[in-house]
């Protein structure tokens, strides 16, 4: 399933209040998911912007026939 950032900010907005209204040891738990909602987004956000960098339109080319001058 893809979320959208709206949509993770969305879910991440609702663990902070569930977290808030809840007692400790729920609260815990709000804030591992939490962590992990970042973490794993950032991953995300970060892996979808490295495909479109390597399709950039660049091309090297590593020829070596400047060495036989």
């Amino acid at each position: 399933m893809d979320f959208t950032s709206q949509d993770i900010a969305v879910i991440e907005q609702a663990l902070q209040i569930a977290q808030r209204s809840s007692e400790s040891s729920k609260a815990r738990h709000f804030q591992e998911v939490l962590a992990k909602l970042r973490m794993n987004a950032e991953a995300a956000m970060s892996a979808g912007a490295s495909p479109a960098a390597a399709m950039d339109g660049f091309r090297y080319d590593y020829d070596d026939s400047s060495d036989l001058s």
